[in-house]
């Protein structure tokens, strides 16, 4: 049986390297943004590309997807980030463990990440813990 204070050990360094993975998450997801302007360069000024440049159709794909990835990465990074702040405060087991299991998409540190907050999680002494957490107001 691990002891208790090796569990909030655990507990802790997951939530920092939460922290620092939403962080990576965050910046990673604003190169897509070049895609976005990209399309947005091709709809409003087609001239810039001469007389054969891309269609204004192809602009809007590019724009629209761009600002897809840039959204999905975003939300996934906030998501991390109240993963850490959660596994902090010992509050929101499921949330927790659907995005360790969601994290472990994201090859290699997510998967790293998630494999090991879902080991961690499932040891009944960890989810004890979650369970006995008082209450606090706010995140």
């Amino acid at each position: 049986m691990v002891p208790v204070e090796q569990d909030k050990d655990h507990l802790r360094l997951l939530s920092i390297f939460y922290y620092a993975w939403a962080a990576i998450l965050a910046l990673m997801s604003c190169i897509p943004i070049l895609f976005l302007i990209f399309g947005v360069v091709v709809v409003a000024k087609p001239e810039i590309f001469g007389h054969n440049g891309p269609p204004a159709f192809f602009g809007y794909v590019w724009a629209i997807i761009g600002g897809i990835v840039v959204l999905v990465g975003w939300a996934t990074a906030f998501c991390c980030f109240l993963t850490g702040r959660f596994l902090a405060l010992r509050k929101h087991y499921v949330f927790c463990l659907i995005v360790a299991g969601a994290n472990c998409m994201n090859a290699p540190f997510g998967t790293v990440l998630g494999v090991f907050t879902i080991v961690v999680l499932l040891r009944p002494s960890v989810k004890a813990m979650f369970l006995e957490a008082v209450p606090q107001s706010g995140l």
